[in-house]
């Protein structure tokens, strides 16, 4: 990043005539302010999305669902209004994205009760502590200064040999910084709400941000690096399991890949991160330990499995980076509509990534709230969402065989 920035400004400064030069103050002019302006929108919407949903939960789950679908669809037409081939292309992305978000929308409406109550009991806990959204707002903060020296670094990385391949190294290189700063956050948030639930303690907002940026911070970078790959390839092989067909060879491929990365899963998933924070294990033994805690209690693997708060929390980024579109590419439409398929899909990019970390405290309470259940099912701060769940679930599973009802408290928090 350094180096980027500084061949930017020593071609600009020293040889202010070159072809380089002129490109590089063009690119600076032209597509730095559009921007700049969408990552202002993206930390706007980033936290109105986060108040909304620890304010109205049951509304909101069922709205960002279908937000996302109408909102998608909207700037994809807009997209394929701008009449160029490049926009076009982005649009009728964005235009089959949104025909699928409404379809999943469709698929997993049994399950928005549920989730609307997962995030109301698992926000609760946040009015308890001053400053919990504090290193939220300072990740946000360093999130958008980074932004900008990496925008720069882009430019500086146009006039180096082999353009396409470093940009695309700089490209991966933000998402994996956005994705540790959504993490710290995630981090300093699951040790206060674990330790509280675990512990009852009130624990300090400072301290456990002070250790997200230093002890926890290897096991932040890892998880970042490994967690999205892992749980995107997982929901692949998912995806091709369900395709079963005539051809039993490809079919029982799918069915190995798919018993793989379950596999694999148990080794890296973003559960880790409330063992991590609560108690400073390595991602590796956090992932192992909290995955194991799920299978050890009846039927609880299949309900995290089948959890959507994660997916709604996704959808904010994409409703947020979609909405940056609409900005960004319809400014630059407007004053050089040569970059706009480029800014519009920056734009997107940099929306979404900033609106996962604006979004880091809800997702963390509510891994707290799961993990820390199926560590400690019968503690009183819970109350019968998870085991009403849970019982409902075998239910569904086998009707005409009687359970065994998992047990809640009714007195104290319930």
């Amino acid at each position: 990043m350094g180096f980027f920035v500084f061949k930017t400004a020593q071609e600009i400064s020293q040889h202010p005539r070159s072809h380089n030069a002129r490109r590089e103050r063009s690119l600076l002019r032209d597509w730095l302010l559009p921007v700049e302006g969408t990552v202002v929108l993206s930390i706007v919407l980033a936290f109105a999305w986060q108040k909304a949903v620890r304010a109205w939960p049951r509304v909101m789950v069922r709205a960002i669902l279908w937000s996302s679908f109408g909102v998608t669809l909207a700037v994809g037409a807009l997209l394929m209004c701008f009449s160029m081939l490049a926009t076009v292309g982005l649009g009728v992305a964005m235009v089959v994205f949104s025909i699928g978000t409404g379809l999943y929308a469709c698929w997993v409406t049994r399950r928005m009760g549920f989730t609307a109550r997962v995030f109301e009991r698992a926000v609760e806990p946040v009015e308890k502590f001053r400053g919990l959204n504090g290193p939220a707002y300072l990740m946000v903060a360093a999130g958008f200064a980074w932004i900008s020296v990496w925008c720069v670094a882009v430019i500086g990385a146009v006039n180096f040999r082999f353009p396409g391949l470093t940009i695309f190294g700089l490209v991966v290189s933000l998402a994996w910084t956005a994705e540790v700063m959504r993490n710290v956050a995630n981090l300093t948030a699951s040790r206060v709400i674990a330790l509280y639930y675990l512990r009852g303690m009130q624990s300090s907002v400072k301290f456990s941000f002070q250790r997200a940026l230093s002890y926890n911070l290897g096991s932040a970078c890892l998880g970042s690096l490994f967690v999205p790959t892992i749980e995107a390839l997982r929901i692949l092989a998912r995806g091709l399991n369900l395709l079963e067909g005539e051809d039993e060879f490809m079919f029982s491929c799918a069915h190995c890949c798919l018993h793989v990365m379950n596999g694999i899963f148990s080794f890296g998933n973003s559960w880790a991160f409330v063992h991590i924070a609560a108690y400073g294990r390595g991602f590796v033994q956090a992932s192992r330990s909290t995955w194991g805690q799920f299978e050890a209690l009846p039927g609880m693997a299949a309900l995290v499995d089948s959890d959507i708060t994660s997916s709604v929390c996704f959808l904010t980024g994409v409703t947020s980076g979609a909405l940056c579109v609409a900005l960004a590419g319809s400014w630059a439409f407007a004053t050089h509509r040569h970059y706009t398929a480029t800014v519009s899909l920056l734009a997107f990019y940099v929306g979404y990534l900033m609106t996962r970390i604006g979004m880091a405290l809800p997702q963390a309470c509510v891994g707290c709230y799961y993990v820390c259940y199926a560590e400690n099912p019968t503690s009183r701060l819970f109350d019968g969402t998870i085991p009403d769940r849970l019982n409902k679930m075998q239910e569904d599973r086998d009707p005409l065989v009687p359970t065994p009802r998992f047990p809640h408290q009714h007195g104290g928090g319930a």
